[in-house]
């Protein structure tokens, strides 16, 4: 069968905005049609597409196929632009990245190439043991994520550790840890928590006192430079990529807690096999740029 474009467009403005009302908005039509053309889409698939709840989110069906109309869109677009002569017209490409990745090296290696090949990023900013869902879920062509397997159709590339440091204040350090880091200190001091899927600050407390989700106080911060500034202010101690702890910890405004227990997270960047021709590229600039800038396994 050949797609309807509007109804496919229709089904895409519904879950990128997450309503029919937001949807109809987006293309400039009425709630009622873009039900409609929805509707008829299902209808021709014989499936459901949309879980109609607040947000409306993709069925498994509906994921499939949304995974299968960005894509077609993206080669669509890319195709033409170069089948005309216009190499320099835009090219959108939505990632899903974790916001580490984001607030340290991920800019710094595209930004020239985005420059250089007009490419615009959406970005998705998603815990990286969840980044990989998103591209399930057909909402991101390409993510940066903890996940080491790829999926069906996709490509796998291993860019590097970005090694976690426990960093807290000196003033924080002197009143909560002046007796050492240990378990009864660790039971009472704030933690920092970036959101409620950050298990960085978990795991480490758990694996090395024991001490589980519960057992000691937590701010939640869920931004990177606010996260950042919490812990220069004191008000807890968290875990600190090393391309930002480093700086901090030579300075002397934080201090590494535990120097001998990092916790390292292994990140990979995955995408389609098939992809436009600036998709490729960007992915080469992507993986190369990373792997200098993250650490490498010995």
């Amino acid at each position: 069968m050949q797609f309807d474009h509007r109804q496919a467009e229709a089904l895409l403005a519904v879950v990128d905005s997450g309503s029919f009302e937001q949807a109809a908005l987006a293309l400039h039509l009425t709630p009622s049609a873009i039900s409609q053309r929805v509707r008829q889409l299902e209808t021709a698939l014989g499936t459901p597409l949309l879980v109609r709840s607040r947000p409306c989110r993709a069925t498994l069906a509906g994921q499939q196929l949304l995974q299968y109309l960005r894509r077609a869109r993206l080669l669509e677009q890319d195709f033409l632009a170069g089948f005309s002569g216009e190499a320099s017209a835009p090219l959108a490409v939505p990632l899903a990245v974790n916001a580490d990745t984001l607030s340290t090296w991920l800019l710094p290696a595209l930004s020239e190439f985005l420059i250089t090949e007009n490419v615009l990023i959406s970005l998705i900013v998603d815990d990286q043991d969840h980044t990989y869902s998103l591209m399930q879920e057909g909402q991101a062509l390409a993510c940066v994520s903890a996940e080491p397997h790829p999926m069906q159709g996709c490509v796998v590339h291993q860019l590097g550790i970005l090694r976690y440091r426990m960093l807290a204040s000196p003033a924080f350090y002197q009143r909560w840890f002046a007796h050492g880091y240990e378990r009864e200190a660790a039971r009472l001091a704030p933690v920092m928590v970036f959101n409620r899927k950050d298990a960085l600050q978990s795991n480490f407390l758990l694996q090395l006192f024991g001490l589980r989700p519960g057992a000691y106080p937590e701010h939640h911060v869920p931004a990177s430079e606010p996260y950042l500034q919490s812990i220069l202010l004191g008000l807890g101690y968290g875990m600190v990529p090393h391309l930002q702890a480093d700086p901090l910890i030579g300075s002397g405004e934080l201090i590494d807690v535990a120097p001998q227990k990092p916790t390292d997270v292994m990140l990979y960047w995955h995408h389609w096999k098939v992809q436009p021709p600036r998709l490729e590229r960007l992915s080469r600039r992507l993986v190369d740029s990373a792997r200098q800038r993250l650490l490498q396994p010995d």
